[in-house]
């Protein structure tokens, strides 16, 4: 086994892994190549991301390739856009296929060769019976199928009867290829499956050239073996599919003998991952659009500014594993923080404004302070914060007969303001119905920077924001899309959607910086969370997304539990 066929010793290890350290050590490989082969019919999500991160991961761990294939075997839902998406999130996801990208239909012309082989072999006969009657026919898992009258049809008739499928001369669904396996098998999947069904609708790629398309089961195993794929890697779903990927490859004049093996799919609280549900979610407007952050499709995460190595540490961390489990989102949250709280700078921004006017300072002065951009990062430096006389604080900062914990400000008590001043609250001006609109204060200058020098110490420090020069922007507060942890568990699934899971608030104040932070970036906001700018920006209003707040719920769950 050579070096690269050595995983590193920080390589994660799992069952799957082993498989490929053996299948290496016995010589029955000489070398790994895997695949990741969506379907191009919708968008790609966190589940997807897990497979990613496995097959890309195992060709990088043990000196492989792993190519990037789509399964474009239905042209009634695929389209160029989910295509498109499709590539730029695994791209932005951290893998690269380099030239290894195919098409289940670059095959289209060797599979139904090899159907016609079948067809030969007395293997494969074309059937009449409709979609529901092929489904009565099969039987139960109790109850063996019984099979077709059109199932002992000569070769010659059928050969003549699919070559006819492929020139168009029959309707949609008027007939279809089926496998001659047996009709009593305990396993449903090999109960005559069908291979080839007509379907005329533009193919994306071949446009109108093919009226005939294989399905999955018969396109995917033979795919693999085409493109030398070593180790087929699919989620348990597929597990009862393996018997017929393997009659297929024994039965058909394929070049390599490919093998799949299945692992546990990802399931997350407060989410769906059924891309049928999704699209549902999209369609009839629940949520804005496939990039909606609130969603669990990769560009929706992206938008919302979750970084792509919290994904790969997410899906690390879950491991891969034969058993159905259920992972808390709290744990995805806790990775997002983790790296964000390393890499993202920080800025202050008001979200809820109340204006303060500091009474003792100078009128129509600015003063320029040095605020730290990252304190987990020196080499991310400081920057400069404007300060005058006129500031903007977080409403909740405040409060006028606050409770004995309250740190904040209040009348009469003395807060830090971060990077600048400690202010003392003087006076507060309400307007007629009694509501706060603004607060005198004073300032003392010699605790500028945030130190007092008669070593008097302050319990509250709040975030502010100058107001001659703040940013008005508008902030979209992001939260989980369902309330259950379980949606539709008791009852129909939309029942859960949460009612508040996005509040758009106007008028925030930012610092002026702000105005130029590129799209995709993120930052934190002090004392608010995490956020990122949004492509909706525009130079008048910048748009920024709540990615995830400050509070890491995961990391108090695995204290009181006794974890890590």
């Amino acid at each position: 086994m050579s070096d690269a066929e050595t995983p590193t010793d920080d390589a994660p290890r799992d069952f799957i892994r082993d498989i490929v350290h053996a299948d290496l050590e016995a010589g029955s490989v000489s070398g790994i190549v895997t695949r990741f082969p969506p379907e191009p019919n919708g968008y790609l999500h966190i589940g997807h991301a897990k497979s990613i991160c496995l097959n890309f991961g195992l060709a990088h761990d043990f000196g492989g390739r792993c190519h990037l294939r789509f399964d474009d075997t239905n042209p009634l839902k695929e389209e160029m856009e989910y295509i498109d998406s499709i590539q730029e999130d695994v791209r932005w996801l951290g893998f690269d296929w380099g030239e290894h990208l195919f098409h289940t239909s670059d095959y289209f012309e060797q599979l139904y060769q090899w159907a016609e082989v079948l067809i030969s072999d007395g293997k494969a006969y074309v059937d009449d019976l409709s979609a529901d009657e092929i489904r009565e026919y099969r039987g139960t898992l109790k109850e063996p199928g019984r099979s077709s009258p059109f199932r002992d049809r000569p070769a010659e008739e059928n050969l003549d009867l699919f070559r006819k499928m492929r020139t168009g001369e029959f309707a949609d669904g008027e007939k279809v290829l089926r496998a001659r396996i047996d009709m009593a098998s305990g396993n449903i999947n090999m109960r005559d499956p069908v291979l080839y069904r007509i379907l005329r609708g533009h193919h994306p790629r071949t446009g109108d050239q093919w009226c005939v398309y294989p399905t999955y089961d018969f396109a995917h195993g033979q795919s693999d073996a085409i493109e030398s794929i070593t180790h087929s890697v699919c989620t348990l779903e597929f597990e009862g599919h393996r018997p017929l990927y393997d009659w297929l490859i024994e039965n058909l004049p394929v070049p390599t003998q490919p093998h799949q093996y299945e692992f546990a799919r990802l399931e997350l609280t407060h989410t769906v991952l059924s891309k049928r549900k999704l699209i549902h979610l999209v369609r009839d407007g629940h949520v804005a659009g496939w990039d909606d952050p609130r969603l669990p499709t990769l560009s929706g995460l992206r938008r919302r500014g979750v970084p792509a190595a919290a994904i790969r540490d997410f899906a690390a961390r879950i491991g891969v594993s034969k058993s159905n489990s259920v992972h808390e989102i709290a744990l995805l949250e806790h990775c997002v923080r983790e790296n964000l709280n390393k890499a993202a700078e920080r800025r202050m921004a008001v979200l809820d404004p109340l204006k303060v006017v500091i009474e003792n300072y100078p009128d129509c002065e600015t003063e320029i302070l040095e605020a730290v951009n990252n304190p987990e990062d020196e080499s991310a430096g400081t920057r400069n914060v404007p300060f005058s006389r006129e500031i903007w604080i977080e409403r909740s900062d405040f409060m006028e007969d606050p409770p004995k914990k309250f740190f904040r400000l209040g009348p009469g008590r003395e807060v830090r303001l971060r990077w600048a001043y400690f202010i003392t609250c003087t006076d507060v001006i309400k307007d007629p119905s009694g509501e706060i609109v603004e607060l005198r204060c004073t300032y003392d200058p010699a605790t500028k920077g945030g130190q007092a020098p008669d070593g008097r110490k302050v319990k509250g420090t709040i975030h502010w924001v100058s107001a001659p020069h703040a940013l008005d922007a508008e902030v979209r507060l992001y939260d989980h899309l369902f309330a259950r942890p379980d949606p539709g568990a008791e009852g129909d699934w939309l029942d859960d959607l949460a009612p508040h899971s996005l509040e758009i608030r106007h008028g925030c104040k930012l610092e002026p910086d702000l105005a130029t932070f590129e799209p995709g970036r993120t930052l934190q906001f002090e004392r608010q969370g995490y956020f990122v700018a949004d492509p909706d920006s525009t130079v008048d209003t910048p748009v920024f997304n709540r990615t995830i707040g400050l509070r890491d719920s995961w990391a108090k769950i695995q204290k009181k539990a006794g974890g890590k």
